[in-house]
Order: C-alpha cells, then sequence, then structure tokens
C-alpha cells in the first residue's frame, strides 16, 4: 500500500484490495486534513462548540434535533455489508493515524460528515422565507422573490464526441459553494485490483462521490435544485404524543447547554415558535438511507450504463449527473428521491395533520439521451418542463444559456477550451438593468451602454455596473413598503442567508426590473438615484473590490485576497452579495474529464490539498484556480516519493 504525492501534494493512493485502499485514503485524509476532519465530525455529532465555544452552538442544536448523527447510524447499519466493510475499512485508516489527542471515529461517522455536507442544500428555508413573505406582503411575494436563498452557481456539461477534437465525449464543470479553508473537496487518485478512478472526494467519506473519471467513463453532478424536503407548523396540541428527551451541549470556555430533542409523527422538531416549532422531514429521515451503496459501484463503474446503475442508490440531496464513456454514449438523468405528497407542500409549508403522508416516489425523474454530435448542460435551471416534477424553484437560465452559446461556437472541444468556458465572466443576467439604464440621460447611462458586459478583474465598468446594482438593490431593500420583510431570520444565524432581504431582492432584480411599480415601488426613480450615486463614487476595477475571501472554522491565517473576475450569474460564478463586494462563494473545484486522453484531463481547487496554512501545498493551487485556469491530472509516473 502506498500514498505517492505529485507536484502538488494531491494523494495518489494505491491498495492491494479494496478494502486496503480504503484504509489507506483514510490515512492520507488525515495527514492532509486532520483538523478539518476533527471539525466535521464534531459538527454531525452536535458537539462543535466543544472545540469552538459558543460559536458552534446553533449549529449544534440544529445536528442534535434534526438527528444527524442518528440518521448516519441507521444509514450505515442499513447498508449493503461490503458498503459497511468498505466505511469501516476507511475509519480504521482515520483511526490509525488521528493524533493521540483525538477521539476515535465510528463506523458510521463518514455517513454523517456526508449528510452534515448536504442537509442545508435542500428547500426547507426557503419554505420557511415564502411563508413568511406571504404572510407579511401577499402571494406576489412569492411570484416577485425567487426562493431559494444563496445564489446557485454549480455548472456541468457534457459535449459527445462529434463536437470533439479527440472523437470522444468530454465531460466539465465546477460546484459553487462557500469558500471554506480547507476546502469542501480534496482532489484524489484511488487504484486498486478493480479500478483507477481520479475525482474529487468529501474529506471523512471514503471513495469518490460526485465528480470522477474511472478511465473508460467519468461522471459529474450539479444540484438539481428538487423540493425534497418539507417543515410542519408543529403546536402545543400536535406534540402531545411527541417524543423527547434532553441532552447536554458541552462548550469550550463556558458553561454546559441543555436542548431538548423533540421528534413528532412528521419529523424532528428542529426550530422553536413560541407555541410549538417547525418539524423536518427529510428522504434520509424517512428512509433511513443516505445512498452509501452508490459509492463502490461509481469506482468499479467502466459503462454509462454502470453509473446510473450505482447512482439509482441515490437519496439525497436530488443532482442532476451527466456521464460519458469511451464507447461515446453520454447521458444525462436527475438522481435521488423527489417524495410524492400534497401540492400545497411543494410551496408552502404544511398545516394539516396528514399533509406528512407522502404517497411514495417520483418514479419518473427526467433523464436525456445526448445525439451524437450535441452536448447537454446543467446549471441549477429548469432545463425542461419534465423538472415541473421534482421542484417548483430553480436557478435563473443565464449561465446554462451562455455556456451552451459558447458550445455552439466550438467543433472541435478540446480540454483546454473545454476549460476556458468554465472561465467565462460574460454577465447576461445584467442586460435587464443596462436597458432600463438606458432612458436615464447621463455619463454613467453612456459607459453601461457601451461596456462589453464582462466582469474582468481589471474592468472599471464592470465595477460601475456592480456599483449602480449594489445602490439599487440597496434602496429597494431599505424602502418602506418592504419594511416586513427588512427584520432579521426569526430562526437565528443559521438560517440567515435565506432571511436577509438584500440577498432576495439581488437574486429577484431581474424579475423586479420587468414588472411595473412592483409592490408600489417606482424602479425607474430609485435606478436614476442610483445611477447618480454610482457616478458620485470613487472608481475602482471590479478586481479591487471583488477579492477571493475564505472563511476557517479553525480560525488559520487566510490565505491571499487575490482579485477575481466574474460575477453571480456569469459561468465563473464569484458570488457576490450585497453590502459586499468580496466573493465569499464559487466555485469550489474545477475539471475537465477527457474520455479520449484521460491524461489530457484537468482539474484545480482555490487553495490546496493540505489543510495546514503552513503547508506549501496549503494555497498553492490559488492562483491558477483565480485566474480560471486548470491542471493536469498527473499520471503516477509523473510522481514524487510515496509514503
Amino acid at each position: 500500500m502506498t500514498v505517492r504525492r505529485d507536484a502538488w501534494g494531491i494523494p495518489h493512493v494505491t491498495g492491494s484490495s479494496v478494502l486496503d485502499l480504503a484504509r489507506e485514503q483514510g490515512r492520507a485524509c488525515v495527514e492532509d486534513r486532520a483538523g478539518q476532519l476533527l471539525v466535521d465530525r464534531l459538527r454531525g455529532e452536535g458537539r462543535s462548540a466543544e472545540l469552538l465555544g459558543v460559536a458552534g452552538l446553533e449549529w449544534d442544536r440544529f445536528a442534535r434535533r434534526a438527528l444527524l448523527d442518528a440518521i448516519g447510524h441507521r444509514a450505515f447499519d442499513g447498508a449493503e455489508p461490503e458498503t459497511q466493510a468498505f466505511l469501516a475499512a476507511y475509519v480504521e485508516g482515520v483511526n490509525a493515524a488521528l493524533p493521540a489527542d483525538h477521539e476515535p471515529w465510528q463506523p458510521w461517522t463518514p455517513a454523517t460528515i456526508f449528510l452534515v455536507q448536504h442537509v442545508l442544500f435542500g428547500t426547507f428555508p426557503a419554505k420557511l422565507w415564502r411563508h413568511g413573505a406571504v404572510e407579511a406582503l401577499g402571494p406576489e411575494a412569492a411570484s416577485l422573490f425567487r426562493a431559494e436563498g444563496p445564489p446557485q452557481g454549480s455548472n456541468a456539461y457534457a459535449v459527445a464526441g462529434g463536437r470533439t477534437a479527440t472523437g470522444l465525449p468530454l465531460i466539465a464543470g465546477d460546484p459553487h459553494r462557500a469558500f471554506e479553508d480547507p476546502n469542501v473537496y480534496a482532489q484524489v487518485r484511488l487504484t486498486c485490483d478493480e479500478f483507477d478512478v481520479a475525482g474529487f472526494a468529501f474529506p471523512g467519506v471514503p471513495g469518490i462521490q460526485h465528480f470522477g473519471h474511472a478511465g473508460g467513463v467519468a461522471w459529474a453532478i450539479t444540484n438539481a435544485m428538487a423540493d425534497y424536503q418539507d417543515v410542519y407548523r408543529e403546536t402545543t396540541e400536535s406534540l402531545a404524543g411527541a417524543r423527547r428527551h434532553t441532552e447536554t451541549m458541552q462548550v469550550r470556555d463556558g458553561d454546559p447547554v441543555d436542548v431538548e430533542v423533540v421528534v413528532s409523527d412528521r419529523g424532528p422538531v428542529v426550530l422553536d415558535l413560541p407555541d410549538g416549532g417547525w418539524s423536518l422531514r427529510t428522504p434520509s429521515l424517512v428512509l433511513g438511507d443516505l445512498g452509501l451503496d452508490a459509492l463502490l459501484p461509481l469506482l468499479r463503474a467502466r459503462t454509462v450504463d454502470d453509473v446510473e446503475q450505482a447512482f439509482a442508490h441515490w437519496v439525497e440531496p436530488v443532482n442532476n449527473v451527466v456521464i460519458a464513456d469511451t464507447t461515446g454514449t453520454v447521458r444525462h438523468r436527475v438522481a435521488g428521491r423527489v417524495p410524492r405528497r400534497p401540492e400545497a407542500l411543494r410551496r408552502l409549508p404544511g398545516h394539516a395533520a396528514d399533509g406528512h403522508r407522502w404517497d411514495g416516489w417520483v418514479d419518473q425523474l427526467p433523464r436525456t439521451e445526448v445525439a451524437p454530435d450535441g452536448y447537454v448542460v446543467t446549471a441549477n435551471d429548469r432545463a425542461a418542463a419534465s423538472y415541473d416534477v421534482i421542484g417548483v424553484d430553480f436557478a435563473p437560465p443565464h449561465r446554462a444559456r451562455r455556456i451552451a452559446e459558447l458550445l455552439d461556437a466550438q467543433q472541435d472541444l478540446d480540454v483546454e477550451a473545454a476549460g476556458r468556458v468554465l472561465s467565462d465572466v460574460r454577465q447576461t443576467a445584467g442586460a435587464s438593468l443596462v436597458a432600463r439604464s438606458e432612458a436615464i440621460d447621463g455619463d454613467v447611462a453612456d459607459r453601461l451602454a457601451a461596456w462589453d458586459r464582462e466582469m474582468s478583474a481589471d474592468s472599471v465598468d464592470a465595477a460601475l455596473f456592480a456599483r449602480v446594482r449594489g445602490h439599487l438593490v440597496d434602496a429597494i431593500s431599505s424602502s418602506e413598503v418592504l419594511a416586513a420583510l427588512r427584520v432579521p431570520s426569526p430562526y437565528g444565524e443559521l438560517l440567515a442567508p435565506w432571511f436577509a432581504l438584500p440577498t432576495k431582492v439581488a437574486n429577484s432584480l431581474e424579475t423586479l426590473l420587468a414588472h411595473d411599480l412592483p409592490f408600489g415601488l417606482d424602479l425607474d426613480l430609485l435606478l436614476r438615484k442610483a445611477m447618480e450615486q454610482a457616478g458620485r463614487d470613487d472608481e475602482t476595477t471590479w478586481g479591487e473590490r471583488h477579492r477571493f475571501t475564505s472563511f476557517s472554522q479553525q480560525g488559520q491565517t487566510p490565505p491571499p485576497a487575490l482579485p477575481l473576475s466574474g460575477d453571480t450569474n456569469c459561468v465563473m460564478a464569484t458570488g457576490w452579495l450585497p453590502g459586499r463586494d468580496e466573493s465569499i462563494r464559487g466555485p469550489v473545484a474545477r475539471y475537465v474529464w477527457c474520455l479520449g486522453d484521460r491524461e489530457a484531463s484537468r482539474w484545480v481547487v482555490p487553495l490546496g490539498a493540505a489543510g495546514d496554512t503552513d503547508s506549501s501545498h496549503h494555497h498553492d493551487q490559488l492562483e491558477t484556480w483565480a485566474r480560471g485556469g486548470v491542471l493536469p491530472v498527473a499520471e503516477s509516473k509523473e510522481m514524487g516519493g510515496g509514503s
């Protein structure tokens, strides 16, 4: 068994068997990310306050009340024996390498960590926000404000061989999340006598879950934005027969805190109300399943059919999956469990006592075969009318349309060109704001009209557009007619991003601009004032304002705040949030999988392989990533020494 590392410190793990490989992957992960593994394990168990102090209490309360570790335990117990052995071997490797002062892991700990990474990717926070907005402003609020909360940005596309330079398919993409330090994904290559797979893994979870190249087949995912979570209004009466117990949370440098765990017949109560609370119902809770039985079949896959059969085990989050193999087959499907339930629950939280009775699962999820000279693009959007069976809220179509436009212009797509598609910074979503500004005389309007719509780091006009947009969002958000929505999250900081009115306005700006006097707002007057204010602001480039900013739960020294091109709703969706021009979320990985020549494949992450800031591999990929680049997926002949 060996762990060899390439020039960027990325582990290429070799095992004599599948279980030996799992042990080595666990050991290598501790070498790279011991601190991250500690934090994520404690978060899954609702114990992060033991390490982080009071800053971890809100998450711990949610984790315990949502039964995250219990669901992970159930999922492990319900998995196939071979899956259990795979996870247990990984945990053996972790435990063998952990520092002496770390508690040992349990066999189900990887399952709990997997759930921690996904539980807030569903729809329940958006439903709670929409519920409050409709009560405050009426049904118009639901139609004019997009409700998925923090902006999405993930892209994935697959191009058939008839359009590529090698004559075989290409897959490329970039998942978007908050910038965390260490990075949420880790690059890894796993080789044994059964398979040889390169891709991205969640630290703490064995195998390669979301993005992988197995030689003969490759796959990638984006969030399908499906509606698979429900929340229910619980009252004192409805909780009369609920199961209850109290747990004590230890707090570093503080007094212990008790939390009551309450489980109704609809689900665990995760949020408090004066006379009850909100209970949460998810597929993983109902089934006691996290899709763990997909892990080994994905590694062993050789064809598109193999990958699709592996994802038949998938539960949540519900994802778009694009798959291609060396036979030339290219396919897209939605994978996961979407419940069938009363229509009302797809839009607002449930109230009726029997409203939780899910009637099985949607059995015809969207699926597409791609023509030999075609392509498929997924970007969190409503890709087709068939998506109506999985949800009601999707990301705007701008990124998907722009990727399609760029692919249409290519006939012999190669790896380099595929990577450039992902670094495109054309701001198409801002067209409605620019068009509306044309009726307002002045230098700002003239500059916006002449602007090339590129959100380049060195562009002063991109910065001007961003200032106009920011001032307009601020003006709308501070208007008296929206005062009822201008309140902090009633459920604490954990759900604050979904309740931030300026973010809602920014995400919905295009829709608002398309309506006359929405909520009685005179948008032309507000836009004129925003343009006047932007014209008086100090001139900067976009990159001076828009810089990479990461968050570390371990309190590490931050990496350089490099200038970034891109913007929310660009393909290179380095997200913008009102009130701060720094980018705190964006592509947490970027990859190009070449089926014609795996050695030509590329990948990159914003930081690096190592979690320790003292390591030369902590952020050695950052500059390449920031300029939209990718790095080679090195073969073993390019390796350094083993361990």
